[in-house]
């Protein structure tokens, strides 16, 4: 009987034959789909996870974050408190304070000086959404964002704060939050790398920005970000140099390679594909960045839109409107640096050239997106690595004062991708020292990121040194409130 059963399925006719066919066909076809490498021949390390691969509908396709390095004072900014003003000068109650760890800056201080915003506040949009004086042009945009009035994070000071911003982690060698997302998701233009840098300096005082914060830790190096410069290479040693054409690189390229995976296939280090990879991206975007590098062709309203620095290469205007080119372009993850937010003392005066070099173009930045319908399939982060004390660091005076580190609350914005538009979340108390309604860790707005492009926070995990790792280390939990 059994025999006569495995006779019988093999008297199959021609018709049954390509019927079974045509879905290991349609199998193969959608597999190459989801999985771009499947049917290459190339080798994939044992942890790599496909490109493209997500564990469920994105809300988002790309990121761009504006980091403000140094971290902008939120109560000069987006966190109204009135309170301070009516009890200037006056200390800060032992009991708002509690067991806060100081700076070195501060610790020494004999008494803590309340002090209220030199600048005043009024109320945009929809929701009534309270903006400082400084960020005219992003008060006019309020019904497009939504701001988090309750981020916290563990670090008190700038290197460790900054680090754990970017990394999930305030030690070093950890990847980057653009560097996963290349690992996870790839990029959208094989002729663009998946992860660009972008430094801006302010009228400020500066913080350091380093290589540290855009590396791809103990990823593969194809998925470090690509830093570009200000000079007329955007990208250093991506032309051809004298002597060589592209006929001639290309045939030099083919026999590295051939030189490498013949390396590869005695040593097996993961790292010699890596620059296979590298040197075949450099190579295509000899054609693709000379093209996007180059905003004097965008028209005049869009420029007018940016503000006059946007046609000098460097500024934080002209680094927002090619963070818009490098998006449209398909690139999966944008940062922008801009540097100069310590306003440890003459905050009235620093802080007012700093919110005038990032008003117009941040803003600018989201309308551009949201006209050419970019926005919901962006998102945009504005954003520093802590927040300012609402006491003064220094001599108080009635005209000047500064503000020291302050992890415990911080306000951000966050805008399109799937983001709520026009709301502002998350409370501090009425001195805006302390959270009191819906606080959100670093590790939970890594949580969310991940979730609008698509990916499960604890899902997405590398193996290295014996451990699974991932972006959020063990924490964080989505944000489900500010979801669209």
């Amino acid at each position: 009987m059994e025999k006569e059963i495995f006779e019988h399925h093999l008297n199959t006719n021609r018709r049954h034959f390509l019927g079974k066919m045509a879905l290991g066909f349609g199998g193969v076809a959608l597999g190459s789909l989801l999985m771009p490498d499947l049917l290459s021949g190339k080798k994939v390390a044992e942890n790599q996870l496909p490109l493209g691969l997500k564990h469920f509908a994105a809300k988002a396709k790309r990121i761009i974050l504006l980091v403000q390095n140094g971290a902008p004072s939120q109560l000069e900014s987006f966190d109204y408190k009135p309170k301070l003003n009516d009890m200037f000068g006056q200390d800060l109650p032992p009991s708002v304070r509690g067991d806060q760890k100081l700076t070195g800056m501060t610790a020494g201080q004999k008494s803590f000086p309340l002090v209220g915003s030199k600048f005043g506040f009024k109320q945009y949009g929809n929701a009534g959404t309270w903006v400082s004086d400084l960020f005219p042009n992003i008060a006019k945009i309020t019904d497009d964002i939504c701001v988090i009035k309750s981020m916290h994070t563990d670090a008190i000071n700038h290197d460790p704060a900054l680090t754990f911003m970017q990394t999930g982690a305030q030690v070093g060698n950890r990847p980057s939050i653009g560097s996963w997302f290349s690992y996870g998701l790839g990029s959208e233009n094989k002729n663009l790398p998946a992860y660009c840098v972008l430094l801006s300096k302010g009228k400020g005082n500066g913080q350091g920005v380093y290589s540290k914060l855009w590396s791809n830790g103990f990823l593969d190096s194809s998925h470090q970000g690509v830093q570009l410069s200000a000079s007329e290479d955007p990208i250093l040693y991506l032309n051809n140099p004298n002597g060589m054409d592209s006929k001639t690189r290309r045939t030099m390229l083919d026999h590295l390679a051939s030189l490498n995976q013949l390396g590869y296939e005695e040593f097996g280090d993961p790292e010699i594909p890596a620059k296979i990879k590298q040197y075949e991206m450099a190579y295509r975007m000899q054609t693709a960045v000379p093209e996007i590098t180059d905003v004097s062709k965008e028209p005049d309203h869009i420029k007018k839109m940016y503000g006059p620095d946007c046609m000098v290469p460097g500024t934080y205007a002209a680094n927002c409107l090619l963070a818009r080119k490098l998006s449209e372009s398909g690139v999966r993850f944008v940062q922008l640096y801009h540097q100069g937010w310590d306003q440890h003392s003459n905050l009235v005066g620093e802080m007012q050239g700093q919110a005038k070099d990032v008003d117009m173009a941040s803003a600018a930045l989201i309308t551009d997106l949201k006209q050419r319908g970019l926005l919901d399939e962006t998102l945009v982060i504005w954003s520093g690595e802590f927040g300012r004390t609402n006491y003064c660091q220094g001599k108080l005076t009635k005209d000047n004062y500064g503000r020291d580190h302050h992890p415990r609350c911080f306000s951000i914005f966050m805008a399109g991708g799937g983001v709520k538009s026009g709301i502002s979340y998350g409370k501090t108390d009425e001195l805006g020292y302390n959270i009191t309604e819906n606080p959100v860790h670093i590790h939970d707005l890594h949580a969310t990121i991940m979730h609008l492009m698509g990916l499960d926070h604890e899902k997405l995990t590398y193996k290295h040194l014996g451990r699974r790792f991932r972006l959020t280390d063990v924490h964080g939990h989505v944000v489900n409130d500010i979801l669209a």
